[in-house]
C-alpha cells in the first residue's frame, strides 16, 4: 500500500468510528427510553417524556446523534471508502451514490428519504410536539438502515484487508 493509500485507509477506519459511536450512542439512549416507554411512542407518553429532564435529555441524544451519524455517513464515510478504493470522488454527490448503489451500500431513494428525516430534525424538532414525536418514531424505525450502510462498508473492507474485495 502506497503512503496516500494508507492515509486514506486510516481516514477511513477513523471515520467509520466516529459513524459507530454515534450508532451506538442513538442506541444506548433508546435502550434508556425503552425502559420506560414502547416505540413508536404515542403523543400521551411523549409528552410524559418531555416533561422528565432525564428522558428529554435521551431524546435529544438521539435526535442529534441521528443527523450526526446522518451528516457523517454522507458527508465523509462515502467518499473515505471510495478514496480508500482508490476511486474518485471529484463527481457530483448523486454520482458517488450510484457507485455506491452498484456495491450494495446505499439504495439512492432511502438515502434521500433518510436526508429528509435529517432535514425534517433540522427545522421541525422543536416547533410542535407532534412533529418531534413523529421524528423520534421515524428514528427508530429507520435507524437500521444506516447501520446497515456502517456494516456493509466495515465487511468491504475486511474483505478487502483479506485481498478478497470486488
Amino acid at each position: 500500500m502506497g503512503d496516500s493509500a494508507l492515509v486514506y485507509h486510516a481516514k477511513l477506519l477513523k471515520t467509520l468510528n466516529e459513524n459507530f459511536i454515534h450508532l451506538r450512542r442513538i442506541r444506548n439512549a433508546f435502550d434508556e427510553l425503552s425502559k420506560q416507554y414502547t416505540f413508536p411512542i404515542t403523543i400521551e407518553n411523549f409528552r410524559e417524556l418531555i416533561d422528565n429532564v432525564q428522558n428529554i435529555a435521551y431524546a435529544d441524544q438521539v435526535i442529534y446523534r441521528f443527523s450526526k451519524l446522518q451528516d457523517g455517513i454522507g458527508a465523509k464515510l462515502f467518499k473515505a471508502f471510495l478514496l480508500a478504493q482508490g476511486e474518485n470522488v471529484d463527481k457530483p454527490f448523486l454520482d458517488i451514490l450510484h457507485q455506491l448503489e452498484k456495491l450494495n451500500i446505499v439504495d439512492v431513494d432511502e438515502w434521500f428519504m433518510l436526508r429528509e428525516i435529517r432535514n425534517e430534525i433540522a427545522h421541525d424538532y422543536e416547533e410542535n410536539e407532534e412533529n418531534a414525536m413523529n421524528i423520534l418514531n421515524t428514528i427508530i424505525e429507520t435507524l437500521g438502515e444506516l447501520e446497515k450502510i456502517l456494516v456493509t462498508i466495515q465487511s468491504l473492507m475486511e474483505k478487502k484487508e483479506e485481498g478478497a474485495f470486488f
